[in-house]
């Protein structure tokens, strides 16, 4: 089964429309996709979304235009520092971007920069601002329980190119400890090749050793392309389930016929 359920648009940062998107998803040969939109956060508009009326709309618009073709699903990506009404949503993705201190926010992801940034803020002690970052990210996540969980360790986005955790043996563990916490509370794990497709990793999101982790723990997963461009909904999938063969799970989830549904590899 082909599909992917975090998928970004012109509504918020994406670079293709709804329709472009289903019609790659269509030539692709893809059984369901679902739509996953930045939410909107009060501060910062730099990649939300501004209408959710119509991008729901839109949604509801090619869902009726091609339902004997492929499933179609309005998500969204929800900030775990700006919860949201969910209410006319298929499914939440629940992620982490910011860290708040002092009353500022600050973005993790949007260049590397901004990652120096954030680790300043606490001193250069990367560590303890990986602490934060995934305490906060878990207590969103158990007290929300978001359908999946968005890219687990984003912070480690630049990692492959500027090291400041993963050749850190004390934040890997710290990395595992909190993903079998935020595991209990039943959410999937996506295995997110979204940086991959932006050239900033080889591997996708979590890193391997929380996935040897979450298998143990009997926690489920499922491929999304953290996709930006119509083009790149299936990026590095083939990678991504080998990696997830060789760690030894059997099956990834899928939301198909409007339930979460583990099927094999």
């Amino acid at each position: 089964m082909l599909t992917n359920y975090h998928t970004h648009t012109t509504f918020c940062d994406g670079k293709s429309t709804v329709e472009e998107v289903v019609l790659s998803a269509l030539e692709k040969g893809f059984d369901a996709i679902g739509f996953s939109g930045h939410g909107y956060t009060a501060f910062d508009y730099t990649y939300c979304m501004m209408d959710m009326a119509g991008y729901l709309a839109e949604i509801r618009r090619v869902k009726k235009k091609y339902e004997k073709d492929i499933e179609i699903y309005a998500g969204v990506e929800e900030d775990a520092a700006y919860p949201l009404d969910r209410r006319g949503f298929d499914y939440v993705l629940g992620s982490s971007h910011y860290f708040h201190v002092n009353r500022v926010y600050y973005p993790i992801d949007s260049s590397y920069e901004c990652m120096q940034k954030c680790v300043s803020v606490y001193g250069g002690d990367a560590l303890r601002m990986a602490e934060d970052y995934f305490s906060s990210f878990c207590t969103y996540i158990n007290t929300y329980r978001p359908d999946i969980i968005g890219h687990f360790d984003l912070l480690t986005k630049f990692d492959e190119q500027h090291p400041f955790f993963l050749d850190n043996a004390d934040y890997r563990a710290l990395a595992v400890r909190y993903a079998l916490e935020a595991a209990k509370g039943g959410s999937v794990f996506e295995v997110n090749t979204g940086a991959i497709a932006r050239g900033y990793r080889t591997t996708p999101y979590p890193h391997a050793d929380v996935l040897h982790a979450l298998k143990k723990a009997g926690a489920r997963v499922m491929l999304c392309a953290d996709s930006h461009h119509a083009s790149t909904i299936d990026c590095a999938f083939d990678e991504a389930r080998a990696l997830l063969k060789d760690i030894g799970f059997s099956s990834t989830v899928h939301l198909y016929h409007g339930v979460f549904t583990d099927v094999a590899l």
